[in-house]
């Protein structure tokens, strides 16, 4: 009797090593983003993509705010076109990062999401800063 977890068979290991590369190509985790950043690797700009309030109630060290709302030409102009964005929002019950993502690849800008988003950075026992 198989489980409900083997019911389904795995995909080889050619499928499994293209799903998972492609994975990594549009997400990063907050372990990975908190050790750029803490040891001057940071070579990406870091997007809170909610609204200006929550991100006044604490965000993530050096993000900077751009409601996914907003994300449009004009408000990218300041940056160079190669820049890599990392977007995150709330966490995994809130889809505003990958409205930002979208919205970023619609404009032909790089772009990841961060997994887990602000619940996941908490989850990893990193802070949160605020502006008061």
């Amino acid at each position: 009797m198989s489980s409900a977890v083997s019911r389904v068979p795995a995909a080889n290991a050619a499928q499994a090593q293209v799903h998972f590369a492609s994975l990594l190509s549009y997400e990063t985790d907050c372990w990975d983003t908190h050790f750029a950043m803490s040891n001057n690797r940071q070579d990406f700009v870091l997007l809170d993509v909610r609204s200006a309030i929550l991100f006044a109630e604490g965000h993530l060290p050096n993000a900077l705010n751009l409601p996914h709302k907003n994300i449009n030409p004009d408000t990218l102009n300041t940056f160079p076109t190669d820049t890599l964005f990392v977007v995150y929002c709330a966490g995994p019950h809130c889809n505003g990062a990958d409205k930002a993502a979208l919205k970023l690849a619609q404009l032909n800008r790089p772009v990841k999401k961060l997994i887990g988003g602000v619940t996941g950075w908490l989850d990893e026992g990193f802070e949160l800063v605020t502006d008061h």
